[in-house]
């Protein structure tokens, strides 16, 4: 099981999300107010993801500690009303 602090963070603000997991990539699609968002781990070398959590019209990659800025963007976000 990969990407376990994104998961925790949606579960947090109560984001209904699909994990799978391919080749030890972790992968998350999940909607957040209608709007659909993706997480999706790759190993080229360097761990990485793709994700357009910052802007869900652009993609963007991120490497590094990149489960710790998309972590702290989704905290960011309103909470979703149950």
């Amino acid at each position: 099981m990969r990407l376990l602090r994104v998961q925790e963070a949606l579960k947090q603000k109560r984001i209904t999300y699909t994990y799978s997991e391919e080749d030890g990539c972790g992968s998350l699609d999940f909607l957040f107010r209608g709007l659909g968002f993706h997480v999706w781990e790759y190993h080229d070398g360097v761990w990485g993801v793709e994700t357009n959590v910052f802007n869900v019209g652009r993609s963007q990659d991120l490497e590094g500690d990149y489960e710790t800025v998309i972590v702290q963007e989704i905290l960011s976000w309103p909470d979703m009303i149950v």
